[in-house]
């Protein structure tokens, strides 16, 4: 009997020693699992790192905008065909800037319209200027030359300001240009805010501008610097569409809007304004002087606003 219950004790040992170590195996492989999970947050981290934006390290490999590049481009596209012209590219999302003989004073054309539009909506939203007034054109109104179709009417015809202000840009009317001008904002105070915006060299009566005036009064305008969000919006509303897009916005893909203004006179072909594809946004202006109106200015002008559209959206 002794020998039996020696064995069984043997044997309860043998169980109770295999049992410890079981749950002991399983308890410190438990602790650990549990140590891993609380202090092991690589897979938390990789996640984070993936969703962070790349340091600027990274974008150092991205080409950026070069004044000289971009200019060697534009004198490859001219080919030397113009021998007097400005050129300005301001990117508005970034400090690059192009400028060739920017501060030269051209006669201005129909480009001095921008000014006059953007006088008589300042004046407006000053509560100066009423928009819906009703206008009646006068025999002495009407300027018998250049653009523009209410030179055709007889003299008699009623027209509302705003209605005048958008034939002085779709059409470039000179007629509706002269009453806004003349009769509704008024030269004195047409000279006074155009000072006021820094056009130092722009002349109203003259008829003069610069390259460089035109830049800051678009800029002003898209700013919202001259207007409220409203009469902003009605004013690049203006601007593009008009019925003179056979130069800068004629070889701009679809999607892309330009806000612009030509001008037109003997020797002298003049195109400026926004142009926007909604990712990128810049103010492109091309006066010359010397160049002869047609079918091959226009088009040389229209390569060039796409040689730098091209160039802007790298």
């Amino acid at each position: 009997m002794d020998g039996v219950r020696s064995k069984r004790k043997r044997w309860v040992r043998f169980i109770f020693l295999v049992t410890s170590v079981v749950i002991t195996v399983l308890l410190i492989r438990s602790f650990f699992r549990n140590r891993v999970t609380v202090i092991s947050p690589i897979p938390d981290d990789m996640v984070i790192v993936q969703n962070t934006p790349k340091p600027k390290s990274f974008t150092l490999f991205k080409k950026q905008k070069s004044v000289d590049d971009l200019t060697e481009k534009i004198n490859n596209t001219l080919g030397g065909k113009w021998s007097d012209y400005s050129i300005i590219v301001e990117d508005y999302t970034s400090d690059f800037a192009l400028r060739i003989s920017e501060g030269e004073i051209f006669v201005a054309a129909s480009v001095n319209k921008v000014p006059i539009l953007a006088a008589l909506y300042y004046y407006a939203n000053k509560g100066e200027v009423d928009l819906d007034r009703d206008i009646t054109v006068q025999a002495a109104d009407i300027q018998d030359y250049g653009t523009g179709s209410l030179r055709y009417d007889k003299p008699g015809a009623v027209y509302s300001v705003k209605t005048l202000a958008k034939l002085m840009i779709k059409q470039s009317d000179n007629t509706a240009a002269y009453i806004l001008a003349n009769h509704i904002v008024g030269f004195p105070k047409l000279k006074e805010v155009v000072a006021t915006w820094g056009l130092s060299q722009t002349d109203m009566v003259a008829n003069k501008t610069s390259n460089l005036d035109m830049a800051k009064m678009f800029r002003l305008i898209y700013d919202r610097k001259v207007t409220d969000e409203a009469h902003t919006l009605e004013m690049l509303s203006f601007l593009k569409d008009t019925d003179f897009e056979t130069r800068l916005p004629a070889d701009l893909p679809d999607g892309t809007t330009a806000y612009h203004k030509i001008g037109t006179e003997v020797g002298i072909i003049h195109d400026a304004g926004i142009v926007t594809d909604g990712k990128h946004t810049y103010y492109v202006g091309v006066f010359t002087s010397g160049t002869t109106e047609g079918e091959e200015t226009d088009k040389l002008m229209a390569t060039l606003s796409k040689t730098v559209y091209d160039y802007m959206k790298q």
